[in-house]
């Protein structure tokens, strides 16, 4: 994809007024934008896909009376086969709620943009299961919005780690921790989902490809992101049963 700067995606959209609806467009260059694409609901209008959830384009933006307006749209893709699929629809919706719920006006995005777009991509194109894809996903979020996971050490006492059990995620605390700091609060993790969430972090989502469901950490890595955004997005409600 040759991105410009007007690239975006768009993260959520709201009906305004009779014809028109108000988009929450993701920037690589300016994070999160409110703009209004007017008469883009009539039947024959030109941006009708282009205001819909999902879709990624080049929005020629311009301010007029205090709001942001979309003038045209060159669309590029719209991850259509999601709509096919409810459990990845409801997986990819949650996406954009987290994107969005990170997201700040003006602040540069182009990480956070591209993670969004490729694990997109992959819920869409390929068969490949939801649990790792969004485990991958929530893992190189927390480390974009800067506040990666510590995995080596135990995030209590600070002993180095190995991969021997028992091992422990404290969701409060951001991290592993040794058997002896055990706290009722603590999510046991296997040596698998350990070695897992070390190397997707090193490797990147090639780690992602193949890997078991049940190796996938998705219950804890969604926990602790939540957590650290302060908030359960609604969006986790329509999400698959664990």
């Amino acid at each position: 994809m040759n991105q410009t700067e007007n690239t975006a995606i768009v993260l959520r959209r709201v009906n305004y007024r009779d014809n028109d609806r108000i988009v929450t467009l993701l920037s690589p260059s300016r994070g999160r934008i409110d703009a209004v694409i007017r008469n883009c609901r009539k039947p024959k209008s030109h941006n009708l896909n282009a205001a819909e959830l999902f879709s990624v384009g080049d929005y020629m933006l311009i301010e007029n009376g205090g709001r942001t307006l979309v003038t045209s749209v060159r669309l590029i893709e719209t991850f259509y086969p999601l709509r096919g699929d409810y459990t990845r629809l409801t997986c990819g919706t949650w996406l954009l709620s987290l994107a969005e719920a990170a997201a700040e006006p003006e602040q540069e995005q182009q990480e956070l943009f591209m993670l969004l777009l490729h694990t997109l991509s992959r819920l869409a194109f390929s068969p490949q299961p939801w649990k790792p894809l969004l485990s991958g996903f929530l893992l190189h979020f927390s480390a974009c919005q800067g506040f990666k996971p510590r995995l080596n050490h135990c995030v209590l006492c600070g002993k180095s780690l190995g991969e021997e059990p028992p091992l422990f995620f404290d969701v409060e605390e951001g991290g592993l921790c040794c058997g002896n700091c055990r706290r009722p609060n603590q999510v046991s993790v296997s040596p698998e989902q350990v070695r897992w969430m070390r190397r997707a972090l090193t490797v990147g989502s090639a780690s992602w490809v193949d890997t078991p469901e049940a190796v996938a950490p998705f219950p804890v890595l969604r926990a602790y992101v939540e957590a650290k955004l302060g908030r359960r997005l609604k969006a986790a409600a329509f999400l698959p049963q664990e």
